[in-house]
């Protein structure tokens, strides 16, 4: 198994005719591996530092792109929550299968536009903060260059990206994880290939020098995941 270069096979989950239970399965599943691997924390901890670094003193707006299953929208309402903060969130998704899962939910006010993320509205309210999480690994480079360039162009005060750093230790645990644990297709073919679409460090910064982006921070976390956090 080569990890050198990132893996441009296509995931089952870009597929557009995914049935309607097995894609509500796989992110049952994503919202489990996201809660018990530390990627809802490592968006946490990107809201955390933009509300640091950039905070907003009126009503905080928020807008995820590839907002999936909402749960990481959901995460952050429980922790603006928290702090007791006004708030707006807003998800992105291309997917109405996605978007109508995510509605399920009732606990967080959150408001879905149903469109590629280039179409999304971002005049009628700008958002302060935009982020993404496990979505840019599913892009090539060249329309990874314009996404960078979209979310600096359309955040008031800064973005945020949480993606897998791609490494042997990875690919194998969570291969093993989900052929022990999994239920569903989808997530046994796309876990292990999501990690082989990942990034290194050296090649964010590739990402970001060719997007015009110098001002940054690109972080760590676990379970081998980075967090690129611009500020504005």
């Amino acid at each position: 198994m080569n990890f050198s270069n990132r893996s441009y096979t296509p995931e089952l989950l870009d597929n557009d005719d995914i049935p309607t239970e097995d894609l509500y399965q796989n992110l049952h599943e994503l919202d489990f591996i996201n809660r018990w691997l530390g990627g809802h924390k490592v968006v946490l901890d990107g809201i955390k530092a933009l509300l640091k670094k950039n905070p907003v003193n009126n009503s905080l707006s928020i807008m995820e792109i590839g907002s999936g299953g909402g749960d990481n929208l959901r995460e952050t309402g429980i922790l603006l929550n928290k702090k007791k903060m006004v708030y707006r969130l807003e998800g992105v998704d291309l997917k109405q299968d996605c978007v109508r899962f995510a509605q399920r939910q009732k606990l967080i006010p959150i408001t879905y536009q149903i469109c590629d993320y280039q179409l999304a509205d971002t005049q009628t309210q700008k958002p302060h903060y935009i982020f993404n999480s496990l979505f840019c690994h599913h892009f090539k480079d060249e329309q990874l260059i314009k996404m960078l360039q979209w979310m600096y162009q359309n955040s008031e005060k800064g973005f945020f990206i949480a993606d897998l750093h791609r490494h042997a230790l990875a690919y194998y645990s969570i291969k093993f994880l989900t052929w022990l644990c999994s239920k569903s297709y989808l997530v046994k073919n796309d876990a292990p290939l999501s990690v082989l679409r990942g990034f290194s460090r050296k090649e964010w910064k590739v990402l970001l020098h060719h997007a015009g982006i110098r001002h940054y921070t690109i972080q760590w976390k676990w379970a081998f995941r980075w967090l690129i956090i611009v500020e504005k």
